[in-house]
């Protein structure tokens, strides 16, 4: 069986839906897991999407995806802007890691402008709202291909 893309979320993510919604969408975050599994499924992925509230925890989701995952997506939301911890985490996996957010960061207030994250991750999205996530999951799905086993010509 092949190994899932795993989805994290951080802190306040479980608010989707009705925390500022004219920022975040009205997309619950159970919608967008929905979503996801779908369109993944679409591209023959499956996932393991989990949140928490928690940083020590999300470093510990960080870690189980670099022993049992084939890409990992993560939205750190305020972690991204705090913690060198989840930066070191991410560091330490070699799977492929893509950052995404709802919003766009750079537009927002200048305290979300810097991420720790995304110098740890092959790339990052934001500002497509719920879509950042299937975007992620698309890229994903690329870098996963592309790190496949190679055959000799």
């Amino acid at each position: 069986m092949a190994r899932p893309l795993f989805i994290l979320n951080g802190p306040n993510l479980n608010l989707l839906g009705t925390r500022e919604p004219e920022i975040y969408g009205s997309a619950t975050l159970s919608d967008i897991e929905a979503a996801c599994a779908e369109h993944a499924s679409m591209l023959g992925l499956t996932i393991d999407f989990r949140q928490t509230n928690h940083e020590g925890v999300l470093i510990d989701h960080v870690q189980d995806a670099g022993r049992a995952a084939s890409a990992l997506i993560i939205n750190p939301a305020g972690y991204g802007h705090t913690s060198v911890a989840l930066h070191d985490a991410l560091k330490a996996i070699a799977i492929p890691a893509i950052e995404i957010h709802l919003s766009q960061p750079a537009a927002r207030e200048a305290f979300r402008h810097h991420s720790y994250v995304s110098s740890a991750v092959s790339g990052t999205i934001s500002g497509f709202g719920a879509r950042s996530y299937i975007l992620g999951i698309e890229a994903a799905h690329a870098l996963i291909a592309a790190s496949g086993p190679k055959t000799k010509a």
